[in-house]
């Protein structure tokens, strides 16, 4: 008797592009300059995306093209956060310490600020034509297309 194996990854098929964006503006002003300059307009969501049992959290910005069905997505990739640090009981004074830690939406891609994320079935969407427009914004200092298939953790791109 043959054995057959089906691989879930087989099946795989990304109806998105992913943008990664590098700007050191906060979110909501990316987010105006993005409506501006594309058209668009994202708005952010009433929830922020939770990881790691609230560990960390992400601002997301969401609008959906009905005209052309295109759900757009801009979502921080980097989250601050600010913890108390353990110290020993064995001191004079009391010196609250804090530490600051920086958590990653995608871990592979670090140096990355912000992921725009463009779900569209169709795949009608001209991606030059929008990466172009970006470069044009000031306040950038580069963006590019990330290759979907080099991402571990595709799973934190899954914002329903």
């Amino acid at each position: 008797m043959a054995l057959h194996k089906l691989l879930v990854d087989d099946f795989y098929d990304a109806s998105f592009s992913l943008l990664a964006i590098h700007c050191r503006l906060e979110d909501y002003r990316l987010a105006y300059l993005l409506n501006k300059h594309l058209g668009l307009k994202l708005e952010r969501k009433p929830k922020d995306l939770d990881y790691n049992y609230f560990a960390a959290s992400f601002s997301i910005y969401e609008w959906e093209n009905t005209k052309f069905d295109i759900l757009w997505n801009l979502v921080s990739n980097i989250c601050i956060t600010e913890e108390a640090a353990l110290q020993s009981s064995g001191s004079l004074f009391e010196n609250p310490l804090t530490v600051t830690r920086t958590v990653n939406l995608l871990p592979e891609l670090k140096t990355v600020d912000y992921l725009l994320k463009v779900s569209n079935e169709h795949r009608n969407f001209n991606e030059k034509f929008v990466l172009n427009k970006i470069q044009t914004i000031p306040q950038v200092i580069t963006t590019y297309t990330v290759n979907i298939d080099q991402i571990k953790s595709k799973d934190h791109l899954i914002f329903d």
